[in-house]
């Protein structure tokens, strides 16, 4: 087998080629900047304004020879003049006429004594006449070194320098992969960009949120990418990928969690990229994923210190709910906030670069986008301002009545929902039929269709036919859709939504629908219905399926029968315990309770509830929430109280002093108890405990983390003994041996930090001109 191609190498037959005539003048500015920052190595000051508006922007500064060699020509000191020619049309020839008003603007720079060197860079192609006749005029203008290339090598640069890629990472979305990445990142790329994903990148503006969170995995191998719903954050962490696979080599995981991270860790493959989207919940935080990362958070620090990179998201008021139960002790990096990326920020000039990509790439026609423009500065300056609202400014399948107005297009902007709704509401049957098998699938609908009984109810309830609905989703690809492999699926295809806040809109309007309800309640596999049912709480983040008090029997009675089936993997009973705890009003559980009469006792001994730390007990959770029901009895918080009792001794855990469900099931007298206790078993035998700490260390696992947890719990302790000096000094010194143990401990330990090179140049600023950079959006 022959030698696969170096990451950048041509690994397609013919020269590389992006479709740089769909940039706008400004993208192609940009682009043209990063080649002389990246790999010129060149200082760029700023693009100057032209007496056209700002067409053609030049650069202005002195020359330095590059370390290494570029494939030009040497310049010499300076001062010289970058030009940059940007055309529309694909496959398009520049001729010297073109340039005629260039021609005369390179006479007063000459006079001004600013161009000896002038090098004109265009997307167009340039034959070697065109380039004899261009430099003859140029020279004749006084200039002294004339330099003119061509699109073509343009493209070359792009396909065979990474660190320009990864700094103007639009390209991926331009071109064909095949010339850009060697094999094995290819067949990785290919499932990656299976559709979706090439839109994306071919719409991508590096903002400063993706700036940050480039140098956070590059520094530090970890970056948690948070902002609102539609923010850029999923984009963001996709691009990311696209790098690690071509700048970086590494072999990219898109996984679901935390154990799927850890399952397909290899220990000795250092160069892996885990990219995990939603990392919480899709909508709203999901206890059970939570709980997976505190589980598996030392392994996913073995490998991070290991030299595998890792992109997680999430929106805000997510992170905020899992922040808690994330035991971020045990996981230092998360309080360094140069690894939490806020994305939401977007400066005035990033929004406009991001609103002209999307409706530029998007399917309006140019009448409408010529309508458009005026507004579309007012419409960047929005409140708030989304990436994702942006897209579907582009698409026409969102703005069927869009009022084509300052007013129109800003309400539109700030307010999606209201206008989702009544695309939603206009939909065909086959449209609505498609969307409602989606969502019932729990947004993975396989592909090709296999209907089962519910799943052919729901689609004759709304009018629809089995040939309507697979035309539908065909048409709703790319919209509404997107057809896709599911993490973890293998060569499997399937149906989802294209965007979360697109699965939250047809939730509002499949509430309003009783009749469709009952369907979905009765049809939906069980994780689904776990995760999108709401009965009768108030003020839950993310919208979830409304279920009237009417409906109550009918869900608890679906409940207890589906409830054998969550028995199965601990993912699988955290999340029905996660139900329980956060989306159940008091009358519902009262019904579930009496459909049925042994869920109390089976909560009360299940293994986990016996044996796993308090910080991560889900029982706990739905005992807190059922004594608030007044449906715990004394002889169950009696059983309560032992528990605690002997976990907090034995452990040690404190976690009964910080979660707030331990505050609800405990009283004042419970926690005067369990203090009583720690004092007298735990404090007398400290050294003991600390003896089986340092007998059970994992030598994989980096001492500081390992230990980690058992400092964090002695420090609560030793906050509650605050004004016990016996007790505070016994935990004193046990934190002080704890250190020392540490140290030892790393004498031992094979600890080989990850670093990764960066070039040293900071990402050229967009260029500043009077010119609108909508001015082309209708061309």
């Amino acid at each position: 087998m022959p030698p696969l191609p170096r990451p950048g190498a041509v690994a397609a037959p013919g020269s590389p080629t992006f479709a740089l005539h769909t940039l706008g003048w400004r993208a192609f500015q940009d682009l043209c900047a990063a080649v002389l920052r990246h790999v010129w190595g060149q200082s760029v000051h700023a693009f100057a304004d032209s007496n056209d508006g700002g067409r053609d922007g030049a650069f202005y500064g002195s020359w330095q020879q590059p370390a290494a060699s570029t494939g030009i020509q040497d310049l010499p000191a300076g001062p010289f003049v970058l030009q940059c020619k940007h055309t529309k049309k694909s496959d398009s020839t520049l001729a010297p006429s073109d340039l005629d008003e260039e021609f005369a603007k390179v006479k007063s720079l000459v006079r001004h004594g600013i161009c000896h060197s002038y090098v004109l860079l265009t997307n167009a192609r340039v034959s070697g006449t065109s380039e004899a006749t261009i430099c003859a005029r140029l020279r004749r203008a006084g200039v002294i070194h004339p330099l003119v290339l061509d699109g073509q090598w343009v493209c070359d640069t792009i396909a065979t320098h990474q660190q320009l890629r990864m700094f103007a990472p639009r390209v991926y979305g331009l071109g064909d992969l095949s010339q850009v990445l060697d094999e094995r990142a290819y067949v990785q790329a290919q499932s990656l960009l299976g559709g979706y994903l090439r839109e994306e990148l071919s719409t991508f503006v590096v903002t400063t949120a993706y700036q940050r969170a480039l140098r956070a995995v590059q520094e530090h191998g970890f970056v948690l990418l948070l902002g609102e719903p539609a923010a850029g954050k999923s984009v963001i962490a996709s691009t990311l990928a696209m790098t690690a696979l071509d700048a970086w080599g590494c072999l990219t995981v898109n996984a679901h969690d935390a154990a799927a991270l850890v399952q397909h860790w290899n220990p000795h493959e250092p160069n892996q990229f885990f990219w995990i989207d939603d990392a919480f919940g899709s909508v709203r935080h999901e206890q059970q994923l939570t709980d997976s990362w505190s589980r598996h958070m030392r392994k996913v620090m073995a490998a991070v210190h290991g030299g595998a990179k890792v992109v997680l998201t999430s929106r805000d008021y997510i992170y905020r709910d899992a922040r808690p139960y994330l035991k971020e002790y045990a996981y230092p990096l998360l309080h360094e906030q140069q690894v939490v990326v806020d994305v939401a920020q977007l400066p005035m000039a990033e929004r406009r670069q991001i609103l002209y990509n999307h409706v530029k790439r998007g399917d309006q026609p140019r009448e409408i986008r010529a309508a458009m423009k005026p507004h579309l500065d007012a419409a960047a300056a929005a409140e708030p301002f989304h990436p994702e609202v942006a897209r579907r400014l582009g698409k026409q399948a969102f703005t069927r009545h869009l009022e084509l107005t300052a007013d129109g297009i800003t309400r539109f902007m700030a307010r999606p929902t209201t206008f989702l709704r009544d695309v939603y509401t206009e939909l065909g049957p086959d449209e609505k039929a498609a969307l409602a098998l989606t969502y019932q699938a729990g947004e993975q609908l396989p592909a090709p269709l296999s209907l089962d009984g519910p799943q052919s109810e729901v689609i004759t309830r709304l009018g629809s036919t089995p040939a309507g609905v697979s035309r539908a989703l065909h048409a709703l690809n790319g919209t509404f859709l997107r057809l896709s492999h599911p993490p973890g699926s293998g060569t499997a295809k399937a149906w989802s939504f294209r965007h979360p806040t697109l699965h939250e809109g047809f939730a509002e309007l499949m509430a309003d629908d009783p009749n469709l309800l009952g369907v979905f309640i009765a049809g939906s596999n069980w994780r689904t219905l776990l995760n999108r049912i709401d009965c009768g709480t108030q003020g839950q983040h993310g919208t979830l399926l409304r279920v009237p008090a009417s409906l109550y029997p009918t869900v608890a009675q679906r409940l207890h029968d589906i409830e054998p089936e969550t028995r199965g993997q601990w993912g699988d009973r955290s999340l029905w315990h996660a139900f329980f705890a956060t989306r159940c009003s008091d009358a519902f559980l009262k019904v579930y309770t009496e459909t049925d009469p042994q869920f109390l006792s089976r909560l009360m001994d299940e293994r986990s509830f016996l044996y796993t730390s308090l910080d991560a007990t889900h029982e706990a959770k739905v005992l807190a929430r059922l004594h608030q029901a007044g449906l715990l009895g004394p002889d169950e918080r009696g059983r309560i109280l032992q528990r605690v009792t002997e976990v907090a001794v034995e452990a040690p855990d404190a976690g009964w002093l910080r979660l707030p469900e331990w505050q609800v099931l405990l009283t004042d007298t419970d926690r005067d108890h369990l203090l009583k206790e720690v004092r007298a078993a735990l404090i007398p035998n400290l050294e003991s405990t600390l003896d089986d700490w340092y007998d059970n260390q994992d030598p994989s696992v980096d001492p500081s983390d390992y230990y980690q947890t058992l400092k964090t719990e002695l420090r609560t302790f030793r906050e509650a003994f605050d004004a016990d000096h016996r007790a505070a000094t016994a935990l004193d010194h046990a934190l002080e041996q704890i250190e020392k143990m540490i140290e030892i401990a790393y004498e031992g330990y094979d600890h080989v930090p990850s670093n990764f090179a960066s070039d040293g140049h900071a990402t050229p600023r967009l260029s500043s001109c009077n010119r609108s950079i909508f001015d082309d959006i209708d061309t």
